[in-house]
């Protein structure tokens, strides 16, 4: 046969990309001359082919090389053999350059994608961070397309688990909405309902053991609170009180000092004209202490509503804290069940 480049097709099963295997065949005979003018055999019945002159691929390794002959009978000449020789091929791929750009990236975009449930609820960063993430795992698929022939038998699977990602992103960032809008409606609106604190509180925060915590949390704030409440109101009602007695003092003093100055005012009925009529007769330290007394009762209304207001708000923080943990142990189940379907189970 003379000498020449030849170029051949083969089928590829990209399944396990990039960890795959290829195996090729490439065949060779004879169209024009059967075997009784025309034998094809391998020098010294090798059953392998020299590998001496071939140029080691940097993306292909071969582990396997088998050369066979075979002759075939057709219907039109049954007593006439037809020679062929293949050469089989079963080539690994070096997953080394897949490693940095594709498994690597990979695996630290799908730890990143678990942060995602830690950041607090009232961070923007949660919805950001979802997104690069997203945007990330959408580049790293169109890196798979451009080293994946296009003419493939089936779809790899790391490009499924890429796609399985990208869905629980979104899901994931759609959950850490709802967890967002839930903290927001906490600072805007009333108190949780008594439905969503018995079933988050008392049922799924006691099933991820986080509720004693919680309560224990919940239960040491609000005794503080009460404390400094109390302290407080006992403080202001005793400076009340001694402003009330030190009041009545000066009230009295005032009295004396009027019965005084009219003793002297009037002599045998007849007024004094030496005496200045200018002198205030009452004091206005009563009505100063109403005023200070209404003050005080105004600052502590609106202090026990920004008491009860942070209540509230702590509660919805509370829910928003166990929706979290909730997301997270989903998003982490779903996660490790589909890696199993898609890399084992296959």
């Amino acid at each position: 046969m003379p000498q020449a480049i030849l170029r051949s097709s083969c089928s590829f099963d990209t399944t396990y990309f990039p960890f795959d295997e290829q195996y090729c065949h490439l065949k060779f005979g004879s169209w024009t001359y059967d075997g009784t003018k025309l034998d094809l055999f391998f020098f010294q019945n090798l059953t392998q082919f020299s590998l001496s002159d071939y140029i080691a691929s940097t993306e292909w390794t071969i582990i396997e090389n088998v050369a066979k002959k075979f002759e075939k009978f057709y219907d039109c000449c049954p007593n006439t053999p037809f020679p062929d020789l293949k050469f089989y091929l079963r080539m690994k791929r070096n997953v080394a350059f897949y490693s940095f750009i594709l498994i690597l990236p990979c695996s630290l975009l799908s730890l990143l994608t678990l942060v995602i449930f830690w950041v607090p609820p009232e961070s923007p960063a949660k919805l950001v961070l979802g997104m690069n993430i997203f945007v990330a795992f959408f580049v790293l698929l169109l890196l798979l397309a451009e080293s994946t022939p296009k003419a493939a038998d089936s779809v790899p699977l790391i490009g499924t688990y890429f796609c399985l990602s990208m869905i629980l992103i979104t899901v994931s960032t759609v959950l850490s909405t709802i967890v967002a809008n839930m903290f927001f409606r906490g600072v805007r609106i009333n108190r949780a309902p008594l439905w969503l604190r018995k079933l988050m509180i008392d049922v799924v925060a006691r099933l991820f053991c986080i509720r004693d915590k919680l309560v224990e949390n919940e239960e040491r704030n609000d005794e503080t609170v009460r404390n400094l409440w109390s302290m407080k109101m006992s403080s202001d009602k005793n400076n009340c009180n001694a402003a009330e007695e030190k009041g009545a003092r000066v009230r009295l003093l005032a009295e004396k000092k009027e019965e005084f100055y009219r003793s002297d005012i009037y002599e045998n009925g007849q007024p004094n004209g030496d005496i200045d009529f200018s002198i205030p007769m009452r004091s206005g330290l009563a009505e100063d202490i109403r005023v200070i007394r209404e003050i005080l009762e105004k600052y502590q209304d609106q202090k026990k509503r920004n008491e009860i207001r942070e209540k509230h708000i702590r509660e919805w923080k509370v829910i928003c804290c166990i929706t979290d943990r909730l997301f997270f142990l989903l998003y982490l189940l779903i996660n490790i069940v589909g890696v199993v379907i898609i890399f084992f189970l296959e």
